[in-house]
């Protein structure tokens, strides 16, 4: 299962099985620091293998090359607006991931959780459901109120219109 998030998350079988083994050692060297109370061992360890995913995606070697091959796809306009050399853009990126991120980190953090699970973990509400042992309900409340904060949050920064 830890290495489905990663090969869904980073579609490379090499990354992911690199981003499995070291969530895997970042578990076993902060077991101490496993609450129950917040969530099961399960969700635990899904949780750090997303997260050593993201790590692998944020780093610039892969996020490059990803790009250069969409650009070589492209009519030269289009390619140039896409270029990662573009200053512009990558502020205004920038700037959106940080208003996400915050965005994300205001929620409860079992609104967070089960968002995080979806969207960065690719899981259905029935496979979050049960691997955090909640209600099929109380995980489509928690995506449903955690979402509406998020755009809440994100209109009351002028950076969605809807």
């Amino acid at each position: 299962m830890a290495y489905g998030v990663a090969i869904r998350v980073l579609g490379d079988p090499g990354r992911a099985e690199d981003a499995v083994q070291d969530a895997f050692m970042n578990v076993w060297n902060h077991a101490a620091n496993f609450d129950a109370e917040r969530g099961s061992l399960r969700a635990w360890l899904l949780t750090s293998v997303r997260n050593r995913c993201i790590d692998y995606l944020r780093g610039r070697g892969g996020r490059e090359r990803k790009e250069l091959e969409l650009v070589g796809d492209l009519e030269p306009e289009a390619a140039y607006a896409l270029s990662p050399s573009d200053p512009w853009r990558e502020v205004s990126l920038s700037l959106e991931r940080a208003a996400v991120r915050d965005a994300m980190a205001s929620l409860p953090v079992e609104q967070r959780q089960v968002i995080e699970m979806a969207y960065f973990g690719g899981y259905s509400h029935n496979e979050i459901s049960d691997m955090t042992r909640v209600p099929l309900g109380t995980v489509k409340g928690r995506m449903r109120l955690g979402l509406e904060k998020m755009g809440s949050y994100l209109r009351g920064r002028g950076l969605v219109d809807v």
